[in-house]
């Protein structure tokens, strides 16, 4: 007779399989939860607050009436893919097929995974600069593949490509690099050179490049997002991931696409029709209409988000929690220790009590060893009066 925690009975079969195990609840949920427990001002999930367009929410509205509640095509509705590759035509000067190299995916989470699990085996690694998204190493672990980190530097008060730890983290099993401009967590937007520099290095290895755009955007201060498809040689070996729900403010709809060369975007596909094979119908009909204006709506609403970055890093350096400079996206990052803190875990765990306020842990971004702990990310797509609020109960804390 067998027992539920012997090798051969019902408990060794329940258990869950390796790749998942460790992926417990994590500190986004843990974080999220005090916020609720505690009434403090949430900065700590990328979820906005602001508005999406109107005409945008109409659209979606007459969609669902109208019917269109069934699949869509496996590779989306025809006039998303068609307004997708105008858009990058438009914006990069990258001329894509929307029959054949441009794929609607269930948010940029699905295409990340899709991407993948379509060009890892077991035993690849794929690079991806430290600290970085946590999909990334998860969907990596999925595809049986192993993510190797790769440090950004730091320079006063930006992070810059370390070039060095790049061509040195490149091994015989390296497959993909992961790239991510504007960057999550750090606000980073690569340069121009940063990109040629990683160019050489993805041909010099024959690496393919999957590049996560989703706040190409969201730029501030004048800057200029860059893709690196557009580099000689790169477009045929680059995946470009981007979506809708930064952009618009509708992160719940969760529709993403990927562009890129047909053979790479068939694997891609092949994956992607055994998560979700297809979603979104009415969404994917009413931002095919949408994406054509994005460049008016996105002027308006980085005018919001840069006034409340300015709003939360003037009031981090008035608080003495030393800012870096967020040139993109939704967050900041923090130097903690002035607070007599070096662990940003406990830092996040004690801040609801002590100031009001969630942040999330760097930490929860880095997979490197000995990796900086004292780092702290604060979110600012939040109405200014939430913003405003935050920075009060910090400064007032401090």
């Amino acid at each position: 007779m067998t027992t539920a925690g012997s090798g051969t009975g019902r408990g060794a079969r329940a258990r869950a399989a390796q790749r998942v195990q460790g992926t417990g609840v994590s500190v986004f949920t843990e974080m999220t939860e005090l916020a609720r427990s505690t009434g403090a001002v949430n900065l700590g999930q990328g979820v906005p607050e602001l508005d999406a367009p109107a005409a945008l929410l109409r659209d979606v509205a007459d969609a669902v009436l109208a019917g269109a509640n069934q699949y869509p095509p496996a590779y989306g509705f025809p006039a998303l893919r068609e307004a997708v590759a105008a858009h990058q035509q438009r914006r990069y000067g990258l001329a894509y097929a929307p029959q054949g190299e441009v794929l609607v995916t269930t948010g940029a989470t699905e295409a990340l995974a899709a991407s993948l699990l379509a060009l890892c085996d077991p035993g690849d690694e794929v690079l991806a600069f430290d600290p970085c998204y946590d999909a990334y190493p998860a969907v990596a672990r999925f595809a049986g593949a192993r993510l190797v980190p790769v440090p950004l530097a730091e320079d006063g008060e930006r992070f810059v490509l370390d070039a060095d730890a790049l061509r040195g983290a490149v091994t015989a099993r390296t497959r993909v690099l992961v790239l991510n401009t504007p960057h999550n967590p750090t606000g980073k937007v690569f340069t121009a050179a940063e990109l040629e520099t990683i160019a050489q290095v993805c041909q010099e290895h024959d690496l393919v490049v999957v590049t996560d755009e989703v706040y190409e955007h969201l730029v501030y201060d004048g800057g200029e997002h860059r893709t690196i498809a557009a580099l000689p040689g790169m477009r045929e070996r680059t995946i470009t991931v981007s979506s809708a729900g930064k952009t618009f403010n509708v992160t719940g709809w969760k529709v993403g696409w990927v562009c890129g060369p047909a053979p790479l975007i068939g694997a891609v596909a092949a994956a992607k029709q055994f998560l979700t094979y297809a979603s979104g119908t009415p969404y994917q009909e009413a931002l095919a209409r949408a994406l054509g204006g994005v460049e008016a709506w996105a002027g308006e609403l980085r005018q919001t988000l840069r006034r409340n970055r300015d709003l939360l890093t003037e009031g981090l350096a008035r608080a003495g929690l030393r800012p870096y400079r967020a040139e993109a996206g939704y967050f900041v990052q923090a130097d903690i220790r002035a607070w007599g803190y070096t662990d940003g875990v406990q830092f996040c765990r004690e801040l609801p009590t002590r100031a009001g306020v969630v942040a999330i842990p760097t930490s929860a971004f880095q997979l490197r060893p000995g990796a900086p702990a004292h780092w702290v990310r604060f979110s600012f797509c939040r109405h200014e009066k939430s913003v405003v609020e935050a920075v009060e109960k910090l400064v007032n804390a401090a």
